[in-house]
């Protein structure tokens, strides 16, 4: 099990070049990748992007991607054709001068406009991908292993979680056995009070059958202990499970909701607001989980 936070550093040379990418990610309910890449690798987003991917399953990814070069980024040509005229005209002005030729400094023909020239210089950036592949992957296993130790976390807190829902789903299993002898006792009394002797035994155990089965949490309790035991495997998973333990709290949520609403025994309703408490937990940190 993985969390959705994290940051992973990756950087790659060949002496020459070097390619540095950082990776950071937090919560996110979807898959959201944000990446940032100089302007020689513009051409090579496609391809850090299906990297990430591959790596990142869900939560909202800032990638970073930094390229450095011991030549600059800029490059001085000199064109030596038009030096030459440069020179030759200069000496022809010299010699009508009656001046020395040597009179004319290098440095004069080399400030002449166009005999150098700067220009930026264009990598090939398809022959820079292998560099770019392995500092992404570095940081990529960088940020797994920090996802990886803060999901330790998450699933002992979740385990641990999930068992006081298990627990207080027992306690309510037990408390609820009886339920129809209860209700009978208390619709008795009520009634008792109302009609006194004119009773009829028979109305009152229709009643009472009637309210047992409109209070009957059985079914609820069964899906409830498969939520569980689906939740508690999810957990054991190797793969992302995220969503789907989303989805399982949304059901387990539905039928303890559902048991408060059937039940108006105390000692179902005070574990039905334990059972909602833990499960408030329950999803916070769920939604911390790739």
């Amino acid at each position: 099990m993985n969390s959705m936070t994290g940051f992973g550093r990756g950087e790659a040379s060949n002496g020459l070049v070097t390619v540095v990418v950082e990776i950071k990610t937090v919560n996110n309910r979807f898959r959201d990748l944000q990446i940032r890449v100089p302007r020689e690798y513009h051409v090579l987003e496609p391809r850090f992007v299906n990297l990430l991917r591959d790596g990142v399953h869900r939560g909202r990814v800032e990638a970073n991607v930094r390229r450095s070069s011991v030549e600059g980024a800029t490059r001085i040509i000199a064109d030596i054709v038009l030096a030459e005229q440069y020179r030759r005209a200069m000496w022809d002005v010299a010699r009508r001068l009656q001046r020395e030729s040597h009179e004319v400094p290098l440095a004069l023909i080399l400030a002449q406009p166009g005999v150098l020239i700067a220009t930026d210089h264009e990598p090939d950036a398809l022959l820079e991908w292998d560099l770019c592949e392995v500092a992404t992957q570095a940081a990529l296993e960088d940020l797994q292993t920090m996802r990886g130790t803060e999901g330790a976390t998450l699933h002992l807190d979740l385990r641990r979680h999930l068992h006081d829902v298990m627990r207080l789903r027992t306690e309510v299993a037990e408390v609820s056995e009886g339920v129809t002898e209860r209700l009978r006792i208390r619709l008795l009394e009520r009634i008792t009070r109302l009609l006194g002797e004119r009773l009829d035994n028979n109305r009152l155990s229709q009643e009472a059958a009637i309210l047992a089965e409109k209070a009957d949490i059985s079914e609820e309790l069964t899906r409830l202990g498969s939520h569980c035991e689906q939740f508690e495997q999810a957990l054991g998973a190797s793969e992302p499970v995220g969503r789907k333990l989303d989805f399982l709290l949304q059901e387990m949520n539905r039928e303890i909701n559902t048991i408060g609403s059937k039940s108006a025994d105390h000692p179902i309703s005070a574990r039905v607001v334990d059972m909602k408490s833990v499960l408030e937990r329950l999803r916070e940190q769920a939604a911390n989980v790739e």
